[in-house]
């Protein structure tokens, strides 16, 4: 085995796009739950149903309607330093419900605000299915500010 990553079959996600609004407008519209139902919509389905508890320590709910099932997503806010970043731990059916951790960064850019979003402790096999989802969701985000 060439890395740890392969050792423990496990993967990392970065995502990363630069949007015309500010730092805190797309912060506060991550941990509003009116706002995340728009954006937690990978694929462009129906809004998702949102239950935020914005604190460290808090926890969120998030269902996905997908075009065949519904997918609930949960996990608990570590870290909530506005409008710089944001950690929390993230359990879905495609993690194996084993906790994974997303941090999500937003950085001053031409143009707006560079969010960066990391995703890690994934199984591999899933790597490619969250690109795309949280590639959606960051393109949801971003026409959400518009």
């Amino acid at each position: 085995m060439s890395t740890a990553t392969t050792s423990t079959n496990t993967a990392t996600v970065v995502v990363r796009r630069t949007i015309d609004a500010s730092a805190e407008e797309l912060f506060d519209a991550w941990l509003d739950p009116e706002s995340a139902s728009e954006i937690m919509r990978p694929g462009g389905g129906a809004p998702a149903d949102v239950v935020i508890d914005a604190r460290v320590g808090g926890a969120f709910s998030i269902l996905m309607h997908g075009a065949t099932k519904p997918h609930p997503h949960r996990g608990t806010y570590r870290v909530i330093d506005r409008p710089r970043r944001l950690v929390f731990t993230w359990f879905s059916e495609s993690t194996g419900e084993k906790e994974s951790v997303v941090t999500v960064e937003f950085k001053a850019a031409t143009g707006g605000t560079e969010v960066v979003l990391t995703h890690t402790q994934l199984p591999e096999a899933t790597k490619e299915g969250h690109t795309r989802g949280w590639t959606d969701i960051l393109g949801m985000l971003a026409k959400r500010a518009g």
